[in-house]
């Protein structure tokens, strides 16, 4: 699980955040759409543009509670001279036999249940005495009045979703109400994590010395889980190389292959990087990219015995470096190939605490994001850079993103933030629980 930064060897280079990121897209495509049931579309897109089959309402119906009527008839009452109509039909909900409104006649009618021919207007029932013989009118309405005409929200052909809109409750809603029970969306990616390391034990079991419970696992299926990605996690691999490479192949070979195979540690610099040595005979490549923290990477193809190939990218074991990783790297491809928007929301804000960055590594710092009381937005940077600090980045919901060429920036000047939305709240300016900026 080593993941600390180590020293350039003479004449070794460190690639550009962008290059790499870039490398880790040409690996990801998307699989082939496919039509899945409301329940499973949410968050979702839709892949095609989806027309309406009926009009929405389907039939003229009654907004209100209250009687059905011609206009003319009851064009005179008022609160001292009511108009008295016998009330011919109850027409609720539902009913589904077609009524005539003979003139001269009332049907009481519920809120939603369809107009009967002939009527041209509802009454409220607050203006009328709620007979149900006869029913005293003390207002008259003008033809049109607490009626929803057929196709007033939406008629039959008309563009109901347009392709690439997301499915929130409102569209699935939309769906619902004009009788389409399934769509078309891309097909989410199948991510396996693999977790190396022999001192790995799970939550919950007891720990002996020299062990420590696996997160990242766990941290890195979640953040595939709300990125919209199907995730499987692998726990987990020793540091044995041939054990490795057998995990590996039997999930690639397996009848569910992954898209993707997502490692994290054993890829520094230390004696035993199983998934480096594990991978070197394969097309994978590591490198050192130029951001702290998660300099060290890989990336690539491995190949089974039986020569099936899956894409592969190797994270740091640290778990900040993991987690930071995987923002920066994997997760906007992942996005992108579910036609979802792949970047994070970005904005600008001033800086609360003076920040020291390595010149030449671009440095991506936990921080917390607030409004402050004046209206201007701030970051505070909160806890060290060292990438095995997850407390403080559980309390984050903002990367700052500093740039290579930065080293001292003061109190005040303004940063680039990614925003976290899905990690943490955003903390109002008087929160007492915010972990303490760590200067």
């Amino acid at each position: 699980m080593s993941g600390h930064d180590h020293p350039l060897r003479p004449g070794e280079t460190l690639r550009p955040v962008a290059d790499h990121a870039r490398r880790v897209a040409d690996l990801i495509t998307p699989r082939p759409p496919v039509r899945v049931a409301l329940p499973d579309a949410l968050g979702r897109v839709v892949v095609d543009d989806v027309h309406a089959p009926i009009s929405l309402p389907g039939f003229d119906n009654s907004a209100m509670d209250g009687y059905a009527v011609r206009a003319a008839d009851i064009a005179g009452a008022t609160d001292d001279s009511p108009t008295r109509l016998p009330v011919a039909q109850d027409i609720p909900a539902g009913r589904t036999d077609v009524l005539t409104l003979s003139p001269g006649t009332a049907h009481r009618i519920m809120t939603g249940a369809p107009m009967p021919d002939g009527a041209d207007a509802v009454v409220q029932v607050e203006y009328t005495d709620g007979g149900t013989d006869t029913v005293a009118i003390r207002r008259g309405v003008d033809a049109g009045t607490s009626v929803r005409r057929a196709g007033s929200d939406i008629a039959a052909g008309d563009l109901a979703l347009p392709a690439g809109t997301v499915l929130g409750a409102p569209q699935i809603g939309l769906l619902a109400a004009l009788g389409i029970g399934d769509v078309v969306v891309p097909d989410r990616p199948h991510v396996v994590v693999l977790s190396t390391g022999s001192e790995l034990v799970a939550a919950g079991q007891p720990l002996q010395h020299g062990q420590i419970h696996e997160s990242n696992g766990a941290m890195l299926c979640a953040a595939l889980t709300a990125a919209g990605c199907r995730a499987t996690a692998l726990h987990f691999v020793p540091d044995d190389v041939e054990e490795f490479r057998a995990h590996l192949d039997a999930v690639v070979d397996s009848p569910d292959p992954p898209d993707l195979v997502l490692t994290s540690g054993g890829v520094s610099a230390g004696a035993y990087e199983v998934v480096k040595d594990a991978l070197a005979r394969d097309d994978v490549e590591f490198v050192k990219v130029a951001m702290q923290p998660g300099m060290p990477q890989g990336s690539g193809r491995y190949t089974t015995a039986i020569g099936r190939s899956v894409a592969i990218v190797t994270l740091p074991g640290n778990p900040v470096s993991a987690q930071v990783s995987f923002e920066i790297f994997v997760r906007p491809p992942l996005r992108a190939a579910l036609s979802l928007p792949r970047d994070r929301p970005r904005t600008t804000a001033a800086l609360t605490d003076d920040l020291r960055s390595p010149r030449g590594k671009r440095q991506f710092r936990r921080g917390v994001v607030e409004t402050a009381p004046d209206g201007v937005l701030r970051v505070h940077p909160i806890g060290p850079p060292s990438s095995h600090h997850l407390r403080y980045l559980a309390s984050a919901n903002a990367l700052i993103d500093i740039p290579e060429d930065a080293d001292d920036i003061a109190a005040g000047e303004s940063v680039a933030v990614l925003l976290l939305d899905d990690w943490a709240r955003i903390p109002t300016p008087d929160d007492s629980a915010r972990p303490q900026t760590s200067r």
